[in-house]
């Protein structure tokens, strides 16, 4: 979600989501959770999953590896890394071999898991950019091939943040690209070209809604969405789904209150095997119900812990969130 971190924070501080507001609203559309909803759980605690600020989670073909972000909070830089699960346990991680200098975000791999997709403000064709574009790195036989920024109508004046692909190559993406709001396009692949851009329609973009990932289903059935300003909401960024019907988009759901808290919810994957939803969670010290006030010592204690407030990976059962979420 990092690249637009400082507009949204004024998108906040606007009052424009209000969480009260958002209560009724989730309690008048019947958002609500299921009697046997798990519990989700946290991916890598203390390797992937730290005190330090971690969002995204795209997961190789074989399991074996995931992909995801740390930051230096407040969007000061991005670092993409690699862990490797051996023996049932996350590895720690490493930077991947070219990030670590920019301003990297939100890895995704493509269904086929030849291709790492991610946004990243480093310089374009030699210039410097304050802008984010999409770039692709490959994965070779000797590793990953260096990144390049995506050819085509995908890559605007403005910033594209997120980027997600299909099976047939249909890529499915979020920009600023239309005054300043960030949306959800689609470019369809033909013959090998990224086509003209298409704005999703009036059910996924609206006045006041700013959607910063935007993760397709390898069919594209299902389009999940991590939005600020759509409604209903917790009050923050929420995680929606939204249905293909024959060729239209559905109005997105919120998937509801185990997966959506009053912190930021964002950054979605589909595991290889589409049987775990991954996204990336705030909840913590914040949304913790409390009696009594936190002491001096409690607060600095709380601070220097995994669930401090900052982003963590999470994960849980798809057939959970299809069923809950259903059309």
């Amino acid at each position: 979600m990092g690249p637009a971190g400082k507009a949204l924070a004024k998108l906040l501080l606007g009052g424009i989501i209000l969480a009260s507001a958002s209560a009724l609203l989730l309690a008048q559309a019947g958002v609500q959770g299921s009697s046997d909803a798990p519990n989700p759980e946290l991916v890598g605690e203390d390797v992937v999953s730290t005190p330090y600020d971690e969002f995204g989670g795209a997961l190789s073909s074989d399991g074996a590896t995931l992909y995801y972000d740390v930051t230096v909070p407040a969007h000061y830089l991005y670092v993409m890394c690699e862990s490797h699960l051996v023996d049932g346990k996350w590895q720690r991680p490493e930077v991947l071999p070219f990030s670590g200098l920019y301003r990297d975000s939100d890895p995704v791999l493509t269904p086929d898991g030849k291709t790492l997709l991610f946004a990243s403000d480093r310089p374009r064709n030699r210039v410097e950019s304050h802008s984010f574009y999409i770039w692709a790195a490959d994965k070779t036989e000797q590793g990953w091939s260096e990144p390049h920024a995506l050819d085509g109508t995908v890559n605007s004046s403005g910033s594209q943040v997120f980027a997600s692909v299909a099976r047939n190559g249909n890529l499915y993406f979020t920009s600023d690209r239309n005054k300043g709001q960030f949306d959800i396009y689609r470019s369809r692949l033909v013959d090998g070209k990224y086509q003209t851009a298409e704005d999703l329609g009036p059910n996924i973009n609206g006045e006041g809604i700013w959607s910063l990932e935007a993760l397709i289903a390898p069919d594209e059935s299902y389009l999940l969405i991590g939005s600020f300003g759509r409604q209903p909401s917790f009050g923050n960024s929420d995680l929606f789904i939204s249905y293909n019907r024959d060729g239209v988009w559905s109005k997105p759901k919120n998937l509801g209150p185990i997966i959506n808290t009053a912190a930021r919810e964002y950054s979605p994957r589909i595991t290889p095997d589409g049987k775990w939803l991954i996204f990336t969670s705030e909840r913590g010290m914040q949304t913790d119900r409390r009696d009594q006030p936190f002491t001096s010592e409690e607060f600095s204690s709380r601070t220097r812990g995994t669930f401090n407030g900052l982003g963590n990976i999470y994960r849980v059962p798809m057939e959970y969130v299809l069923r809950v979420a259903a059309p």
